[in-house]
């Protein structure tokens, strides 16, 4: 069962959160959020009409857990992160059993860089809904971040084994591989890129970053042809998305071959921009703080 919005689900795997329209003006600094594990000071967007809404419908109709998960998603396409999680904490108090509530505060904890409270709310989630594959996808998450690769692997591959669409199985694959990778079983990371078929497509364009990473894993795409270009427009959501993504891969797989100095400055280069909620920018900036 998935509970994000249709349109918005591919985004959301990409980040901790769906991804804002792209804008040409520098946007508004809303509330402040986290410092980043690099000592950056990390800003909400203030509130737009699809918050209201949501508010004004969850105002209505209370009790209604849908409502609140709307809520929850509109806030976070704001980058309203510990906004999203106190709409999630009254929602849970009303139902404390429902494993898509968990799941989404779960799912903004991990954008806060609060992976152990993260891991105590997916791992309900997981025990609440076994089936729910996107509580197994973040709960490796989680386990990632911390550096818990082989916990991390497993349960991208529970998610994996959940998969119904290509898209999932791209996904999911993407990710699996790369935990395995850091786990330092390269055997058993090459039988996941198997599954994914040189005629297999990807139908959102957003799994097409992960797709390519594949085929750069499996050495059908040159790494030339498979990192797209620092976008110039910093509020040019989608095109930094596709940078993080994709730049982040390139340094971890930098990582599996001993080129260390080579993977900072692309993680670097991911730490810069403005899509702090991104998977590859916390994935980057978590490597960093490693190493200090």
């Amino acid at each position: 069962m998935r509970f994000f919005l249709p349109a918005l689900v591919a985004a959301a795997l990409l980040t901790g959160g769906p991804v804002a329209a792209t804008a040409q003006a520098a946007p508004a600094a809303g509330a402040f959020e986290v410092t980043s594990q690099l000592g950056r000071k990390l800003y909400a967007l203030p509130d737009d009409a699809a918050i209201r809404a949501a508010q004004h419908a969850l105002a209505a109709d209370p009790g209604n857990p849908k409502l609140v998960l709307a809520l929850s998603l509109a806030q976070a396409n704001q980058r309203q992160y510990r906004e999203a999680i106190a709409t999630d904490t009254r929602g849970l108090r009303a139902a404390p059993r429902d494993a898509s509530l968990l799941l989404e505060r779960g799912h903004r904890e991990l954008g806060l860089r609060e992976f152990r409270l993260a891991q105590r709310d997916l791992e309900r989630a997981v025990q609440l809904d076994p089936r729910l594959l996107q509580a197994h996808y973040h709960l490796a998450l989680a386990h990632y971040f911390q550096g818990q690769f082989a916990a991390a692997a497993m349960q991208f591959l529970r998610a994996r084994d959940l998969a119904t669409t290509d898209d999932d199985l791209i996904d999911c694959s993407n990710w699996a591989y790369v935990s395995l990778r850091r786990a330092r079983k390269p055997q058993a990371a090459a039988r996941v890129l198997k599954r994914i078929t040189p005629a297999m497509r990807n139908h959102d364009t957003h799994i097409a970053f992960y797709l390519r990473l594949i085929r750069f894993y499996q050495g059908a795409l040159p790494a030339s042809q498979v990192q797209p270009p620092k976008p110039k427009d910093p509020n040019d959501t989608e095109a930094e998305l596709a940078f993080d993504t994709v730049t982040y891969g390139l340094g971890n797989w930098d990582l599996y071959h001993g080129q260390r100095r080579a993977a900072r400055a692309l993680f670097r280069q991911v730490v810069t921009g403005q899509a702090w909620n991104a998977w590859g920018f916390i994935g980057s900036e978590t490597e960093l703080a490693r190493e200090k």
